[in-house]
């Protein structure tokens, strides 16, 4: 007797759920940046914070999928750039620097991100631990990420804030413009992080090239008359 498997709708899972919420979270903050930075800044505060909620109900439920890890890593790479437009609307002297973090952003991560999935792995924070030591420490150890990732954040979070209030005074200095000075050496570091992600994309999808191109031509030869 046939038994049928009911078919998993992995677009329901719950890590995938709050990811759609953080998208409509990310849009009403998009909305809101340029004039109501109250609004704008909770709605992407609960975004990031549902950043950190959507894994763990990933791996309470086991419902880890490589969409919701491309919905993950498309939605944290899209906040950020509307935030970094908003910057650079706020601060044109600087835009150029912004842009710049955004373009390594998305394309270091899209390519290393991309790279994984053909090398069938389940997640983009998979790495080989006989790879590059910065990024084993990088996505091994959680406090380092949390801390990397948190700072990144609080550095743009903190300019954004500085355009409109400095903040509460401590002893006369805006605790924003503190903020942002601490956490600026962590966002640059964190950027250089990027660019090792797609220096790593870049060496394991030459290794998948090699590995085509031999078994293509492993299959030419077989097919020629003997």
């Amino acid at each position: 007797m046939e038994v049928k498997q009911e078919k998993e709708n992995i677009y329901l899972f719950v890590p995938n759920i709050i990811g759609y919420a953080r998208i409509v979270l990310a849009i009403v903050s998009f909305y809101y940046m340029p004039t109501d930075y109250v609004i704008a800044s909770w709605c992407y505060i609960i975004s990031v914070l549902l950043d950190a909620l959507d894994g763990h109900a990933a791996r309470h439920f086991n419902q880890s999928t490589k969409f919701g890890a491309m919905l993950d890593q498309l939605t944290d790479r899209c906040g950020t750039c509307g935030l970094l437009v908003t910057l650079s609307y706020f601060y044109p002297k600087y835009m150029f620097w912004f842009q710049l973090s955004m373009a390594i952003d998305v394309a270091c991560h899209w390519f290393y991100l991309h790279t994984t999935v053909l090398q069938g792995k389940t997640s983009h924070k998979f790495i080989d631990m006989s790879g590059n030591p910065i990024m084993r420490v990088y996505y091994t150890n959680r406090t380092v990420l949390g801390f990397m990732c948190l700072f990144n954040e609080l550095f743009y979070a903190a300019l954004y804030l500085l355009h409109f209030t400095p903040g509460p005074l401590l002893l006369g200095f805006s605790t924003f413009k503190l903020l942002a000075i601490v956490s600026f050496p962590v966002a640059v570091v964190k950027t250089g992080i990027s660019v090792i992600h797609g220096f790593v994309a870049s060496c394991n999808i030459g290794v998948i090239d090699v590995a085509e191109r031999a078994a293509q031509r492993e299959r030419e030869a077989n097919k020629k008359p003997q």
